[in-house]
């Protein structure tokens, strides 16, 4: 009786040990799903799902060179550059008030970029435009209408706070 349990275990274990194991390594690199707020987004490995999630699938211009990240904080990963003016998916705006980005519609989330770091391309012209610095009116542009030409490339112009004529 002993021989026949000995001999029953010692086959199972070798049945067992001949049986296909299954080599699922996650990598990096390997394409991962995940479902939030009703969207599924679909991302490599290295980047963290975002917790929350509010749409947005409209096409973005960088205003800036931008990090993209693996998680919507700084502490994450840089996973690759988003250069100036760089055209752009913007999936949603997640937690931190940070962008889910992809870099064609209906492609892949590829990482994090801070809100402020992209504008809606319709308004890019605008927003940049408005960045742009004034030109500052200098003093010979005040005084202006008060200047004389001497000589070839000369000038005098009367200061209207004091009536002192300066040669510029």
């Amino acid at each position: 009786m002993k021989i026949r349990i000995s001999l029953l275990v010692l086959s199972t274990l070798l049945l067992s040990a001949c049986a296909p194991r299954s080599n699922l390594v996650i990598t990096d690199d390997t394409l991962v799903s995940h479902e939030v707020n009703g969207e599924t987004l679909l991302h490599r490995a290295i980047i963290s799902p975002p917790e929350q999630f509010k749409p947005i699938h409209e096409q973005y211009r960088s205003l800036y060179s931008a990090s993209i990240m693996s998680k919507p904080s700084y502490n994450g990963k840089v996973l690759s550059q988003l250069e100036n003016a760089s055209p752009f998916i913007a999936l949603g705006e997640v937690e931190n008030k940070w962008l889910a980005i992809a870099m064609v519609k209906g492609g892949e989330l590829v990482g994090y970029i801070q809100s402020n770091a992209g504008v809606a391309e319709s308004e890019y012209r605008a927003t940049v435009l408005k960045d742009r610095p004034r030109a500052r009116r200098t003093k010979a542009a005040k005084r202006a209408g008060n200047c004389v030409a001497i000589g070839d490339n000369s000038q005098a112009c009367k200061d209207t706070k004091s009536d002192t004529w300066i040669l510029e």
